[in-house]
């Protein structure tokens, strides 16, 4: 049985149905293609102005835009005159399909192209046109590398047509990423933006700031990873805190010493340990505490974080250790995340588990959600190659409609069905045969599986057989490039993690191409996947790895009954009792089996789906909480705003160091107090949000109460502030420099950012959610209390007051 792709080119009819129906997806239309057909009108004149003229050009288009001429009318003539820089520039001219992507990102619409059909070229076309108002356009890539790449490789279009691009991206000092903001057009990951949009939030003064311009329009690639799967990962600036009152790396050789099912026993969905009696009996033993007083409770949530990170997090599956450091494996895209760390205490937890340099985590200075930072921007716009499976979220959440990009050429790529086998080895046995199989005909494979241990597995199985291949994962990123402009070499057989399922680019015949004939006639590459992911659309992104531009190619997953997705959410309870498969070599043929994984998958989605709309809603009244206190301090610091109503003590102090050094120590003093009042409020929210759950034993909903206490705590948070700010401008002694403030007062000595890993173990259960139990229904365990509140502890007494 043979899939074949699913872009495919609607009729009148069927668009009317699915408007009818509600849908949130659209195609080109008509009208669409009239107004393509108007660029290329002006394509003969454009072609005929020397290089110098078309500055001038593109000059005159910003006059226009800056009389307030409307960018629907210079679309155009901007869309047109970006096409011929290209050509000049690059030697690329856009297809059609890039230029329909580029108006429907200029109507803030998430355009949907097939892999390989040139998103990166599409989106100068709306980054320029938008950049005509001199506000200028963020385009959010994937990682530093792609912002790097886009930048260098595109900007050099902007610079023919006069005007600025840059990147940014770590290891930029604060100017440097000071004159990248300030370009027409800037590339950077969003973590990265995020980032910096913290670190503004603690400047004390204008010049400080590195994001000077308000927010205008951005441009999101790979739009369903970084707004659906990367969207609630908070990213964090922490500065100094108290020193922990336990010690991670004795907890760890306790925790080394307890016996699994004897000491501890972890839960049937592998989600959540907890200590027997005995276990409990054992460890205090070992430490020589009575840890069920109230004096130990730091030690005894310190032992369950010990606990957790023995027994629920895996090395080479969930972290790699390298060069004495511990490094954070997404498991989303197989990379090494720069900067995540787990939370409360878990991260240190898993340092001392492996025996690497324990790092401080902190106390939370500012944190917002990646969903909630592009929501900053007034205009947003996104591309990717799988956003219809998230049309609804996607629609609910940013406002953003999808419409599908006919491709520049029919995709023939043959998307198999699963093989379905029984248990692991049947599955090895029937992949390694399939891979030999190519391999004999010198056809490239590309193999994506679901960890780096998986990965480095089946490369030694098949260095076995004698079979070389190369490995790409979070061990060997540094190798990427290298490893995929070979990876469509005749006989290449590459191993990879889901690192190989965005943003890469294999040529059929290598880097060069020079075998390129030859691979096609052995029916291009060969994709095979090892797991099913718990979104189709990273399923999707794999296979689209082949099939790009018209090439041909063929994907296919091999999986079997006992890999973790299925066995995690006990996918087999969908399946009656009579048609259980029994172990076997055969691959299983039953429709129903493979209906009900199809149908498992699907539910699957949902579940996540309904997980990060109920994280948004609790999110949604600290962010609009986090708005006000941005938008005071903003004003205060701009000096838009008085920082104080009046004080006593102001005209003395004036009178001797100044009315613009007073007007700074104001500021500084109120700012000062802002930033600490708010670092009090965020304590207090995850304060909460640990035990919240807790209320539905009193027969409450969770969130109704979670809204009524952070709106409780919020209340008067602006006139505390300022109450606080007076008291300190009082009782702070005044010197011809200015006032010397108390110690607990100052800016932090240093500040870090990173990303906190939000759900470590799967679903978040805190909320009482849907979690990796199972399907169809709801699960609650009792023992995921413990967790939840030892670690609330452990932030009580780690924390700052």
């Amino acid at each position: 049985m043979v899939a074949m792709s699913y872009h495919t080119t609607p009729t009148p009819l069927s668009n009317w149905l699915d408007q009818l129906r509600g849908s949130t997806v659209t195609h080109v239309t008509d009208e669409d293609r009239r107004l393509v057909a108007g660029i290329h009108q002006r394509e003969p004149e454009l072609k005929g102005m020397r290089d110098d003229r078309m500055k001038r050009w593109s000059g005159w288009l910003q006059t226009r835009a800056g009389r307030g001429e409307s960018l629907d009318r210079l679309l155009p003539d901007a869309f047109s005159g970006m096409r011929e820089a290209a050509r000049r520039v690059l030697g690329e001219r856009a297809y059609d399909c890039q230029l329909l992507a580029g108006l429907m990102l200029h109507r803030g619409r998430l355009a949907e192209m097939g892999t390989g059909e040139g998103k990166t070229l599409a989106a100068i076309f709306p980054a320029y046109l938008n950049a005509l108002l001199g506000k200028g356009v963020h385009i959010f890539t994937f990682n530093d590398y792609l912002a790097q790449r886009d930048a260098a490789w595109m900007g050099p279009v902007f610079e023919f047509l006069g005007m600025s691009a840059a990147a940014v991206f770590e290891g930029q000092n604060p100017e440097q990423r000071r004159h990248a903001y300030a370009a027409d057009v800037t590339w950077m990951s969003a973590r990265e933006a995020g980032f910096d949009y913290l670190r503004d939030s603690l400047a004390m003064d204008p010049t400080e700031l590195v994001q000077q311009r308000p927010f205008h329009f951005a441009i999101v690639d790979e739009a369903d990873s970084i707004l659906i799967d990367e969207a609630r990962v908070p990213l964090v600036i922490a500065g100094q805190a108290d020193e922990a009152t336990s010690d991670p790396a004795r907890l760890a050789r306790v925790v080394a010493e307890l016996e699994a099912e004897t000491d501890y026993q972890v839960d049937e969905y592998g989600l959540n340990v907890f200590l027997t009696e005995q276990g409990f009996s054992r460890a205090e033993q070992l430490l020589g505490l009575p840890l069920h007083e109230e004096a130990h409770l730091a030690e005894l949530a310190g032992l369950n974080l010990a606990l957790h990170a023995a027994t629920l997090l895996h090395r080479d599956v969930d972290y790699i250790v390298r060069d004495d450091k511990l490094e954070s494996i997404d498991a989303l895209t197989g990379r090494i995340v720069d900067k995540r760390r787990w939370p409360h205490g878990l991260h240190a937890a898993l340092e001392a588990k492996e025996g690497v340099a324990i790092h401080k985590e902190g106390a939370t200075l500012g944190t917002i959600a990646l969903q909630h930072f592009v929501r900053l921007y007034p205009k947003l716009a996104g591309m990717t190659a799988t956003a219809r499976p998230s049309a609804r979220e996607l629609a609910e959440v940013y406002d953003l409609h999808i419409s599908v990009i006919p491709p520049n050429k029919p995709c023939i790529r043959r998307d198999h069905a699963n093989r379905v086998f029984s248990h692991k080895q049947a599955k090895q046995d029937a992949l390694v045969g399939e891979i030999c199989a190519a391999h004999a005909q010198m056809r490239p494979v590309l193999i994506g599986t679901a960890s780096v241990a998986e990965s480095e597995a089946l490369a030694e199985v098949l260095a076995d057989r004698g079979l070389a291949c190369q490995v790409l994962n979070a061990r060997t990123h540094d190798q990427e490039a290298a490893i995929i402009a070979e990876a469509g070499a005749p006989g290449a057989i590459t191993i990879s993690t889901n690192m190989a399922g965005r943003g890469t680019d294999i040529k059929l015949g290598g880097a060069d191409e020079r075998e390129r004939e030859r691979v096609v006639a052995l029916g291009g590459l060969l994709v095979i996947g090892t797991n099913l992911h718990e979104s189709r659309r990273i399923d999707d992104q794999l296979r689209g790895r082949a099939g790009r531009q018209g090439d041909p190619g063929e994907s296919r997953f091999i999986i079997s009954l006992e890999d973790d997705l299925i066995t995690r959410y006990k996918v087999l309870s969908l399946i009656p009792k009579r048609y259980q498969p029994v172990q076997g070599k055969a691959p299983i043929t039953h429709p129903i089996v493979t209906r009900e994984l199809a149908r498992a998958q699907r539910i699957i989605e949902g579940q996540c789906a309904s997980i990060r709309r109920t994280l948004w809603s609790y999110a949604a009244i600290t962010e609009q909480q986090r708005r006000l206190v941005r938008a005071r301090r903003d004003a205060i610091l701009r000096g838009e705003e008085s920082a104080f109503s009046n004080n006593e003590k102001r005209q003395a102090a004036a009178a001797l160091i100044g009315e613009q050094a007073m007007v700074a120590h104001e500021r500084e003093i109120v700012l000062l107090h802002l930033d600490k009042g708010w670092a009090e409020h965020l304590y207090l929210v995850e304060h909460l949000r640990d035990g919240i759950h807790l209320t539905r034993y009193e027969g409450k909903d969770p969130l109704i109460e979670f809204r009524k206490k952070m709106s409780d705590a919020f209340d008067g948070f602006e006139q505390k502030v300022e109450e606080a700010a007076g008291k300190s401008l009082e009782n702070a002694e005044l010197t011809e420099q200015g006032f010397r403030l108390d110690d607990d007062l100052k800016r932090p000595s240093s500040t870090w950012t990173y990303l906190a890993n939000d759900n470590p173990f799967g679903n978040d259960p805190r909320f009482g959610l849907m979690g990796s139990a199972g399907i169809g229904y709801a699960v609650f365990s009792f023992f995921y209390a413990p967790l939840i509140l030892f670690a609330a502890a452990a932030r009580r007494l780690f924390r700052p007051k």
